[in-house]
């Protein structure tokens, strides 16, 4: 009898002692199980988040990419009406230095100012159709865009540029990589296939020229703003248009033929830049031209070129005149 109250008592510690271990291991796994949901729910929470923060900031973004676009719309609108207030003007010919590194045709380097705004004339560089105004542009054959970050975008162009050499001429496909950012009115373009050439790259830059800076004597303004304060708003921004180009063809020929070669491409750019001046001309008679009962088949607008002058200096006398008559039909008016 003993002995079996004994053994009852020693199993009842063993299954209290078993209990013991046992009640642990018994709480964490349900516990466990508990917590799951817990941290999904923690984890999903996180992810909502996250993703409303980065739809958030995505939105930031766009809204000041709009207010930034309509920001530059308003104030290329005030200099514009600050130009039509005073359109006078006169179209200086462009610097054009030509430089001919190892291995390569040319490299041109070309320094003009440009009666308009920096957004205007940036306005003209990045504008998609501009082949109608710079007349060496054929067509467009393609257009991508790679890259949109509102005031910067990388786009991937193919043009069929015109050429000519003595009496032949044709068309040759350009195709390379525009990267253009609006912050600094900068656009730098690069081949992407080596063809007919192995390199052609270069850069376009645009900076503000402060025109009525004389107003401003003594003081000397160094920003925008302090421009726009000593002018009482009446001084007119112009652009200094900077561009620097690379040409190295797959082959470089031998003088006299690379003579010729680098006086097409430097006559070529330069008629480039003409082109881009008459467009600003162009711009601002319809600024203020418009008002003025000139004849358009005597062509004194300063900005109106013949199109059938081919030679350069033809078509820079032929402007020149054009701005003396014109200056002095304003003179006669204003009398």
């Amino acid at each position: 009898m003993d002995d079996t109250k004994s053994n009852r008592s020693s199993l009842s510690i063993l299954d209290d002692e078993s209990n013991k271990r046992r009640k642990p291991f018994d709480i964490a796994i349900p516990s466990f199980f508990v917590q799951i949901p817990q941290r999904l729910q923690n984890c999903l929470k996180s992810h909502f988040k996250n993703s409303v923060r980065d739809d958030r900031g995505a939105n930031s973004v766009l809204t000041k990419q709009k207010d930034m676009h309509a920001a530059l719309e308003l104030d290329l609108d005030k200099q514009l009406k600050v130009w039509k207030d005073n359109p006078t003007w006169v179209d200086q010919p462009p610097d054009i230095k030509v430089s001919v590194p190892k291995g390569s045709l040319c490299n041109l380097n070309v320094k003009v100012k440009v009666g308009l705004p920096p957004d205007a004339v940036y306005n003209i560089v990045t504008d998609p159709d501009n082949r109608r105004v710079f007349k060496n542009i054929k067509e467009v054959i393609s257009r991508r865009v790679l890259l949109d970050e509102g005031s910067r975008q990388v786009v991937e162009v193919e043009q069929a540029a015109l050429w000519r050499f003595l009496w032949w001429s044709g068309t040759i496909a350009v195709h390379v990589i525009v990267d253009q950012n609006r912050e600094d009115y900068s656009m730098k373009f690069k081949q992407v296939k080596t063809g007919f050439m192995k390199r052609f790259e270069g850069c376009w830059r645009v900076e503000p020229l402060f025109v009525d800076e004389k107003m401003c004597f003594p003081l000397k303004p160094k920003t925008w703003a302090d421009y726009d304060s000593c002018t009482g708003g009446k001084g007119r921004v112009g652009s200094i248009v900077r561009l620097e180009q690379l040409i190295q063809p797959a082959l470089v020929p031998p003088p006299p033929i690379s003579w010729y070669l680098r006086g097409i491409t430097t006559r070529t750019t330069e008629m480039l830049i003409l082109d881009l001046l008459a467009e600003a001309a162009r711009i601002r008679g319809g600024l203020d031209l418009a008002t003025a009962n000139f004849d358009q088949k005597t062509e004194l607008s300063e900005g109106v070129i013949d199109e059938s002058l081919v030679d350069v200096k033809a078509r820079w006398a032929h402007r020149r005149r054009n701005a003396r008559r014109y200056k002095n039909h304003k003179r006669f008016l204003e009398q």
